[in-house]
């Protein structure tokens, strides 16, 4: 994730800057050996220098590429570094100005002052960076809910709905008018299926495996339905069952693929899925139905968007004349913001 780059008003930072020359004079002021000149020198070295650091640190802390909401010490002490070669610098253009004056005894002064100078332009910085990045953070966090609930109501209106249960529970009276020796099976798979919804619908990821589950549940109600006219081929290797998947990504996936093409002991529909160069591909032939709602774009926006923005991830969908493919990007590991 981007980090925003960060601006400050050139008013601020000359006004600030000049502000701190003055100040840096005050002690000459009470002195009884004030001397205008000398202040007037000082005032501009200091000035010059808190606005080369303004900017240098400014230019410093947006060389990141990332994000970052912690104190960066390399680049810290590469920016003093740069502060003290910098305010001998100037120290040595102050003494060519004023060569009555021996620096040698103050110069250690000289450079503390920059030190301090160079920490308080730093830590503002890198404080004002922070909070505008925790404030981002937390935005995209909230956009993330708002996207996971919308997500999770269009899985609900898909998986736990009227028509999904009509069709599982005139099977399951089907089978028992027939004494089918399964019914017992689809009953279990059915509640399996339900509880799968429950308990996973709230978190952002889970397992391949927990995910296998319930495409298994699933796939069991559906040829109970359909019988032979399904085929289903899993060839995922066994690394990617702790690899990790937004819930129902894979199921609805699947039942996109039922949905949307003819399924008949004639013309079975075959489903694989498998494993390639570190993603899963979920595969099927176009058989399409005649005459059907085009809603496959919906399941798919919301995959793209879970994808999208919990993971800055895309997935990638193929389709030709013969065979419709969806392929996800693997998910070693996932970090909280």
């Amino acid at each position: 994730m981007q980090k925003q780059k960060i601006t400050i008003s050139p008013a601020i930072i000359w006004i600030s800057s000049i502000f701190l020359g003055v100040l840096s004079s005050v002690p000459q002021l009470a002195s009884h050996a004030f001397n205008w000149k000398e202040a007037v020198v000082n005032s501009a070295i200091t000035a010059a220098f808190s606005i080369i650091m303004w900017y240098l640190n400014i230019y410093m802390l947006n060389r990141t590429g990332k994000r970052r909401q912690h104190i960066s010490y390399s680049r810290l002490m590469v920016i003093l570094v740069f502060g003290m070669v910098i305010m001998f610098g100037l120290a040595w253009i102050q003494q060519l100005i004023l060569s009555h004056i021996n620096f040698g005894p103050v110069m250690l002064m000289v450079e503390v002052r920059g030190i301090l100078i160079n920490l308080v332009c730093y830590m503002f910085l890198t404080l004002l960076q922070n909070n505008y990045t925790g404030q981002q953070i937390q935005l995209e966090l909230e956009k993330v809910k708002s996207d996971n609930l919308g997500a999770q109501y269009e899985l609900l209106k898909q998986q736990i709905n009227p028509h999904f249960l009509f069709n599982s529970l005139n099977t399951l009276k089907l089978m028992a008018e027939t004494h089918d020796e399964e019914t017992v099976d689809f009953i279990v798979k059915l509640s399996d299926f339900y509880r799968f919804t429950l308990e996973s619908r709230k978190l952002d990821l889970i397992s391949v495996q927990e995910e296998m589950k319930i495409v298994d549940a699933y796939l069991f109600l559906q040829k109970a339905r359909f019988g032979e006219g399904i085929k289903f081929t899993n060839d995922l290797g066994k690394e990617i069952n702790i690899t990790l998947i937004p819930p129902f990504t894979l199921q609805l996936l699947v039942e996109n693929c039922i949905k949307h093409n003819i399924v008949s002991q004639s013309k079975p529909l075959h489903i694989k899925i498998y494993d390639t160069d570190d993603e899963i591909v979920i595969e099927n032939p176009i058989q399409k139905k005649l005459n059907t709602e085009d809603s496959l774009g919906v399941g798919l926006d919301n995959i793209k968007m879970r994808y999208k923005h919990l993971l800055e991830k895309d997935i990638n969908i193929n389709s030709d004349e013969k065979t419709f493919q969806i392929k996800l990007p693997l998910i070693h590991e996932y970090n909280h913001y």
